[in-house]
Order: structure tokens, then sequence, then C-alpha cells
């Protein structure tokens, strides 16, 4: 599991970027997403529509781990899907698991999912932007966002959800009980999450999270399940090699918090944001720097329109 708690111009996460990139190598070589990723695209699915705009082009970012290929596909069934990762080995990796099956409707409708790495996407194409569970798979958020800000068009609209600080504080809480090092890195708190999309030139950010709680029958099916979510990338976590009575003792405070049907719990604080990419306004400076596709952007906003005939 990887996470943050600060904001602003503090974006970087204080996480071993080494270890994560291991963990995102392990995930990406998985037969499926994880379970709970394809709920919470489900549910965030649920709220598409307060997204007017129907996309011609939809950029689903992270999509082998975003779980949501199905969903996309079924909300826009004449849209064009940009699939982006990013690197050329998860690209290859996704590009596999959309190749559809000679039978496949989409086969012959010509309407095709296409892999990229984000150095392949063109900016400004995007209408949406889809980005299911990895944000807090980023070792800089707001570098992130401002990758998603380059891709979308101007009026484009953003949708992802992350896990938040809400996320596991039972387990956290038998660490800290134990004295041992923190299991996972902090996640980023949501209204910090707002500010980042705000300095990364997004508008009108919302930003809501709900509780999604999660029981297994031993704590040796909690921790499977944990293992193909995720793993500890904290900087500050314990630097060697785990022994077997220690983990019988996690096991034992894990058993010894089970409900009163034996049932071991743990909750998720899922956050869901979504804004728009505004029309370029640049900062009065004593020198303004623009880019060239935000120039052409301006141009095309401030041309007169050809009076109604």
């Amino acid at each position: 599991m990887s996470s943050q708690a600060s904001s602003g111009a503090a974006s970087v996460r204080p996480l071993d970027v080494a270890a994560l990139a291991r963990v995102q190598r392990r995930l990406q070589a998985a037969p499926e997403a994880p379970w709970l990723h394809a709920e919470v695209a489900r549910r965030m699915a649920a709220r598409l529509p307060i997204v007017k705009l129907q996309p011609t082009l939809v950029v689903d970012w992270g999509a082998y781990l975003g779980a949501s290929d199905e969903l996309l596909t079924s909300t826009y069934p004449k849209a064009r899907r940009l699939a982006v990762e990013a690197d050329g080995s998860r690209r290859d990796a996704t590009a596999a698991m959309l190749a559809r099956p000679w039978w496949s409707p989409q086969r012959w409708t010509g309407i095709a999912v296409q892999a990229l790495t984000a150095e392949e996407l063109q900016p400004g194409v995007a209408q949406l932007l889809w980005s299911n569970m990895g944000l807090h798979g980023a070792a800089d958020p707001q570098a992130l966002m401002r990758q998603w800000h380059r891709a979308l068009a101007t009026d484009g609209f953003l949708m992802f959800s992350t896990l938040g600080p809400g996320s596991l504080t039972a387990l956290q809480a038998i660490y800290r009980s134990e004295g041992w090092a923190a299991p996972f890195a902090p996640f980023v708190d949501m209204h910090d999450l707002g500010d980042m999309l705000v300095e990364a030139g997004f508008a009108g950010p919302v930003m809501d999270q709900e509780m999604v709680t999660l029981t297994w029958a031993s704590p040796e099916a909690l921790l499977a399940e944990l293992r193909q979510l995720g793993g500890n990338v904290a900087s500050n976590r314990h630097g060697g090699l785990r022994t077997p009575r220690w983990r019988q003792r996690l096991h034992q405070a894990l058993a010894a918090s089970a409900g009163a049907d034996g049932r071991v719990a743990l909750g998720f604080e899922v956050v869901y944001g979504h804004a728009f990419r505004p029309l370029p306004r640049p900062r009065v400076a004593a020198v303004t720097e623009l880019t060239l596709e935000d120039m052409r952007t301006m141009a095309r906003a401030g041309r007169p329109r050809a009076p109604d005939r």
C-alpha cells in the first residue's frame, strides 16, 4: 500500500521510490486487477451522470489496474478510447489485456482501445480523463495531475479515485501498539488533493469520500488480499526481513480484533475527485510564458463566431 499528508508545493510523498516501482511491477504482472479496484470503478461509474458532455475520446489512465474497461465501453460505446500507462512494459501488458477476441462486438464495430505510454499521448486530446485507484501509487501526486491537465482538452473533464488517510487505521493501530514501524506510507487527505488540483491548473474541483469495509474469515486471508492491493513502501518501514515469530504475533493481533462473527475487518477510505480544465489564463508577470498549445487554445477561444444565417 502506498500513501501522504501535505499540500501545495510539498507534493512529493515520503515513500521509497524503488520499493514502489517493485510493487507496481508485481501488480502489473498479476492476471487481473484487485477486486477492490473493480468495486471502486463500479461506484465511480455511478457518478458519471453528472458529466453532461458525451466525450468522443476518453483516456483511461492506468487502465490495467483500473479495472474499468467494460464500464467505460458500456457507458461510451461510440467513443474512441486510449489506455495510458506509465511505461512501455505496462503499455504492452495493457494492450494484451485489451486485445479483443474474434467474436467480440467491439472488433467488428471498429471501436478499439489503443494502449499508449504517457509520453506517447498527444496533449489536449481527451474530453474525459478517467483514473481509477491509481493516484495513491504516485510518488508525486501533483506531477501526475499536471500530466492529466496536459492530456485534457479545454473544458475536458477529470474523474479519479484514490485511497485516503482513513484507510487501514485498525492495522496502523496494531503496528503502533506493538511498537513496529509504519505498515504503509501515509495517504493524501482529500482537501490537500483539491489544493493540488488547483495548483496543477484545474478548475472547479469537487472532492468526496466514502468508507468501504471489507471482512475476511482469517488473518491469513486478509494479508493475502492486502498483498494483491500493494505493499509497504513507507520510507520508514522496517528495514529487514520479518521472522515467522513476528508474523505469528501479527496474526494473533488481527485475530483479537475480529468481530462477534469471527471475521476480521479493515476499512478503506475511498476518495473521489472531479474537475475540469479551464481556458488558459496566463498569470500577469514581468515575463509571461505560454506553451504553444495554450496559445493556440486561447486563439481559438477568442476567435469571433460567424453570424448565424
